[in-house]
């Protein structure tokens, strides 16, 4: 009877852990809902759906790459330096020196380049990560700080402003990534970064699930040589996730640019932070293995939530600051919490069945 009770204890447990993000998201809403008389109007609803979606973009990409046992710092360096290089390629074009001609591309070619070097940013950090057998968390804090260089560099630490093309130069177009849908009426519209982020949830939730590919990044944050064993290329795998978080990456850097109006070198500083804290808040696991984009998108609206609920409320940034490492520590504890019960659940069940 007291066994069986004890058992009971831990299922219940074991539940509350499972949805403590549900959970924190409701109370948190609650919360601000209360304190800040401003948070529950439709204009400051949608802003912060504005910023789940740069979190939670950047989320899934972190996802991915958690799932694998590694971790990706550069993300917000991708964020700063995709929005310079797009923005000084409206502003100032493409200069030829050698023909004496400047070249002006069109929103979708700028678009499809900087996806590319977010692919390539992330192929370079997969690769020193698998075949060189380098730590990710060096190799990402190194291309965090050759980024956030290099952003800087292209502009001497100055910002383009005038991002909005000319259309005699066929480069206008850039500003519909903040445009909105769904504007009826009085009703503003829903940002066009939140419908990104809602179909790439579906669609890397999806692959994360039902496709070869993701059981095989899940196996590898599992046990690496076990998959190796099993015929997976882990080293193709790794490379593949990064090469994702660098996709994401750019994507949120081209929809920032166009939010703020302007290419700021500095732009996603310290975002790596809030897309690990969605990850890890979301129920993924820092060892790898376990992980879902349900739990991140979950998690991108506390970390959304807590941002502009707090700036709402008044509490300056530097306490935020606090506040979110303080969130990221706990997370981390809790998960470590849960797969000791997990484990410890496991071994009873063992001990039964004999």
């Amino acid at each position: 009877m007291k066994m069986n009770k004890k058992k009971d204890n831990s299922n219940l447990m074991m539940t509350l852990l499972k949805g403590r993000t549900l959970f924190v998201l409701i109370i948190l809403f609650i919360f601000f809902s209360i304190k800040a008389d401003s948070f529950c109007t439709v204009n400051s609803l949608l802003l912060v759906c504005k910023h789940v979606a740069q979190y939670g973009i950047l989320g899934i990409g972190m996802t991915y790459v958690i799932i694998t046992g590694g971790i990706d710092l550069s993300v917000g360096s991708v964020v700063g330096l995709v929005g310079m290089i797009a923005g000084g390629l409206i502003q100032e074009g493409l200069t030829l020196k050698f023909a004496g001609v400047t070249l002006y591309f069109s929103v979708p070619a700028i678009t499809v380049i900087c996806i590319i070097i977010g692919i390539i940013i992330g192929i370079v950090n997969g690769a020193l990560i698998a075949k060189c057998k380098l730590a990710p968390f060096i190799v990402t804090l190194g291309t965090m700080y050759i980024g956030r260089g290099l952003a800087n560099i292209r502009s001497g630490g100055n910002t383009f402003s005038s991002i909005k093309g000319q259309e005699a130069l066929g480069n206008v177009g850039i500003m519909q990534f903040d445009s909105r849908v769904f504007a009826v009426g009085g009703f503003p519209g829903i940002p066009i970064a939140a419908i990104l982020f809602l179909i790439l949830a579906v669609i890397a939730a999806f692959v994360l699930k039902k496709t070869p590919f993701g059981w095989h990044i899940l196996a590898i944050g599992g046990n690496e040589k076990a998959a190796r064993l099993s015929g997976i290329k882990v080293e193709k795998n790794i490379i593949l996730v990064y090469a994702i978080s660098g996709a994401c990456s750019a994507l949120i850097g081209l929809v920032t640019m166009a939010q703020i109006a302007a290419s700021h070198p500095n732009t996603g500083d310290t975002w790596e932070m809030n897309a690990i804290a969605a990850v890890v808040l979301g129920g993924t696991s820092m060892a790898g293995g376990v992980g879902t984009i349900g739990g991140t998108v979950i998690g991108a609206f506390v970390i959304g939530i807590i941002n502009d609920g707090m700036t709402m409320c008044g509490v300056s940034e530097f306490w935020q600051k606090v506040i979110k490492g303080l969130v990221i520590i706990l997370a981390v504890l809790i998960d470590q919490f849960q797969r000791n019960l997990q484990a410890k659940m496991a071994l009873q069940a063992r001990n039964e069945n004999k």
